[in-house]
Order: structure tokens, then C-alpha cells, then sequence
């Protein structure tokens, strides 16, 4: 490719609720999104299936020329981001950049709290890793943060349940499990980019006044700085602000789920990554 757009990785289709905003922060860039779809999901696999996983797709990424590859999927950026850019970036691409979800997300999240009470909900994956009481501990070092895994919300959504009335009794169940764990949290953070999709049942069935947090708009202001703030990284993104989509799985059925997850019809190719 003559061009360096910015890679962005899911297991699937979540990633797009990230792209989305990505392409509205900073429409300017080049972007080139990846769904492993026929790998998907990712959060009840091992640590070492994801991070295989992974580092195939990073490195599909470098082969299209990107330079810099957020990875808009909580569970690889719990199990996979750390190993890659401490072990393999500095071996086989010192002067590209691999980021993550987790970071950006909870530099902020403790912000939103009035109680000093999180509430986590993401896939088995990422609750099990326990990536975000780690990291918000180094930034909120006050905060209780309670976690539920919710694994049954991701095939709901992929299979086009997440509007109908069979989803409410599986978003009611595991948001009564977390808030059973404590009545005093008072910010909830959708720590699966799948999530946003169910965001109107799950502010139907927990407590009034707890604020819901969607990660999109985060990961976009956060990457904003980071470019600013990271120079020679930002000259090596491309600027026509062109879009390309690839699956590992059928690109028909990729374009009808993602319209659901990016707001628009898009057109995609299908890729290998093993």
C-alpha cells in the first residue's frame, strides 16, 4: 500500500463502535479495520490463544503498511497488548506502535464517580485478567471498582438480539449480580466495545442515576492527544481520510452486522491472517 492508515483490531464487529468515533475526532486519517470474525469471540479463549491471535493480526497490520495499530477489543488488549509491545515491537518493528483500550479508558474513568464505586462489565476475558483494577488502582488508588462477566451479551449482539424483549432477562440478571456486589456504585463502564448496543436495555434495568460510560469517545480524545503529543508517529499516518474494511470470515455477512455497529453501510474485503 502507498498509504499508512491507522489499524484498528476486534475479534469481530465491536470495534467499529470505536472507529466510529475515531472517524469523528479525527476524520482527517486513514483507517484500515481488521475483524478476526472467524476466529470470534476471543474472551473465553486462553491467554495464549489471544495473544497469538494477536500478534498474527499486528503483524497483517504492518504488512499494509500501518505504523501505528490500536487494538479496539478490551480482551486482546488484556491479554495480549503488554507481551506485545514489551517482547515483540522492540524485535520486529521498534519504530511502530501498538495501543490499547484499557489505558486511555481508566485514566478517566474514576472521574465520573461521586461514590468512589465502579462497576465493570465485559467479557470472561477481560474480567478474569483483572487488567482494569490493576490499572485503575494506579490511577485512582481510592477506588473500589466491582466486576461482573457477562458472556452470554456478545452472542446476543452478533446474532441481532440485543433489541429484543428475549435480551432482557440476560442484561437484568448479570446487572443485578454486579449491583448485588454493592448499592453504592454509581458509574458503570460498557468494558466490551460490543456493549453500546445494549446501552438503552442496561440503563432500563439499573438503579436510576448511575452513569453509563462508553468507551468510543474516550479511546478517540486519548488518541488525539497521543498524536499530538507523539509527532513522529502522527507524520507517518496517512491524511486522505480513506476507510478500509477486512474479515477473516464471509465479507457479505461482515457488511450486514457492521452498518449496525459503525452507522453506515460499508464495503469489505475478505483477509487471512494464519
Amino acid at each position: 500500500m502507498s498509504t499508512a492508515p491507522i489499524g484498528v483490531f476486534d475479534s469481530g464487529y465491536g470495534g467499529l463502535t470505536i472507529l466510529k468515533e475515531l472517524k469523528h475526532t479525527l476524520p482527517q486519517y486513514d483507517y484500515i479495520y481488521l475483524g478476526d470474525n472467524a476466529r470470534a469471540p476471543y474472551g473465553p479463549r486462553s491467554y495464549d490463544t489471544v495473544y497469538q491471535y494477536t500478534l498474527e493480526a499486528v503483524n497483517w497490520f504492518f504488512n499494509q503498511g500501518c505504523s501505528l495499530v490500536i487494538l479496539a477489543c478490551n480482551t486482546a488488549s488484556a491479554k495480549a497488548l503488554r507481551t506485545i509491545q514489551q517482547k515483540d515491537l522492540p524485535k520486529m518493528a521498534p519504530d511502530k506502535r501498538v495501543l490499547g483500550v484499557i489505558r486511555p479508558t481508566t485514566e478517566i474513568l474514576g472521574n465520573f464517580s461521586t461514590t468512589h464505586q465502579v462497576g465493570i462489565l465485559g467479557t470472561l476475558g477481560t474480567i478474569q485478567s483483572d487488567s482494569y483494577p490493576i490499572e485503575l488502582a494506579k490511577f485512582f488508588p481510592d477506588l473500589k471498582v466491582f466486576q461482573q462477566a457477562c458472556p452470554l451479551w456478545v452472542p446476543l449482539i452478533e446474532n441481532g438480539e440485543q433489541d429484543k424483549p428475549g435480551a432482557d432477562y440476560f442484561v437484568k440478571s448479570y446487572l443485578d449480580q454486579l449491583f448485588s456486589q454493592s448499592a453504592d456504585i454509581d458509574t458503570l463502564l460498557l468494558a466490551c466495545t460490543h456493549y453500546p448496543l445494549l446501552a438503552d436495555k442496561i440503563r432500563a434495568f439499573m438503579p436510576k442515576g448511575v452513569n453509563v460510560v462508553s468507551q468510543g469517545v474516550i479511546v478517540a480524545k486519548s488518541l488525539a492527544k497521543y498524536l499530538e503529543s507523539h509527532p513522529d508517529i502522527a507524520q507517518k499516518c496517512s491524511q486522505s481520510g480513506q476507510l478500509s474494511f477486512y474479515t477473516t470470515d464471509n465479507p457479505q455477512a461482515f457488511e450486514l452486522q457492521a452498518s449496525t455497529f459503525f452507522g453506515q453501510k460499508i464495503a469489505a474485503k475478505h483477509t487471512d491472517l494464519a
